[in-house]
């Protein structure tokens, strides 16, 4: 019988939710960035009752997690890219709404990109309906995307990718008409295009890359598709807030604030 009221689900304490993050993406021990600063940056309340999952923690997102009266905001690009700076102007507007909120913010980037299950690699490519299979795009001898096999050609593979990240995709025909074997690295991946080559691979689909790596593409004889940085990394926070969630039974909701790049 429905009593009538909202069924409220009890708070988690937060070192517990960090225990699990940390565990899962293998936090410690995974390379990264300097800037990256990866697991807890900012401490807030111990109990959780919502999570926020987010790309970047930009003011504007920071803003909307406050609003929400989220708890923990998981994010894939943290606060401290630019190094010790003072906590002024911009930075400042980060936390600001962090501290005086008690929201925890917890970021997690290229552990989430290379995570097996939950990572933007291989959710992409299950959303595309592909199976991830060995590991690709090497950083600091670990590697943070996966292969794909499929039989496809590159312009109805463009389509295709372009109705699942619900956005434009830049094709760069250098290789093969139709693929056979594709690499993923998700984000910033244009760098990845000399080792696709000399992986064999077919296609490389990454967010995006310099403006040289057109000639690298073409002379190199990979085709390189560019479905944006923000809309291939939209997958893992989902896909890390949906488990936090079955773990522990928290709501969580997604602040998509898209950059267009």
């Amino acid at each position: 019988m429905e009593s009538g009221f909202a069924v409220t689900r009890p708070p988690v304490q937060l070192e517990s939710i960090l225990q699990f993050l940390d565990a899962t993406l293998g936090i410690p021990d995974f390379p990264d960035y300097p800037g990256a600063a990866n697991g807890l940056q900012v401490q807030g309340t111990e109990r959780v009752h919502r999570i926020g999952a987010a790309v970047d923690a930009g003011v504007e997102t920071i803003e909307a997690a406050a609003t929400a009266e989220v708890d923990l905001l998981l994010v894939h690009h943290g606060l401290f890219w630019e190094g010790l700076r003072p906590v002024t102007g911009r930075r400042y507007r980060r936390l600001a709404p962090l501290m005086q909120n008690g929201i925890s913010l917890y970021g997690a980037h290229l552990p989430l990109d290379a995570h097996e299950e939950l990572g933007n690699a291989a959710q992409l490519l299950r959303a595309l309906g592909l199976e991830p299979e060995t590991r690709f795009g090497q950083y600091e001898g670990v590697g943070i995307g996966f292969t794909a096999h499929l039989s496809e050609e590159r312009e109805a593979f463009r389509d295709r990718v372009s109705q699942v990240v619900e956005g434009p995709v830049h094709l760069i025909p250098g290789g093969p008409v139709r693929l056979r074997r594709i690499g993923v690295v998700t984000g910033a991946g244009g760098s990845m295009i000399r080792e696709a080559a000399e992986a064999g691979l077919d296609g490389l689909l990454t967010g995006e890359g310099a403006h040289h790596t057109f000639l690298d593409a073409m002379e190199l004889g990979v085709n390189v598709f560019y479905a944006g940085h923000y809309a291939t990394e939209t997958w893992g926070v989902r896909a890390l807030a949906a488990r936090l969630e079955s773990e522990f039974g928290l709501p969580w909701e997604f602040l998509d604030f898209p950059t267009g790049l």
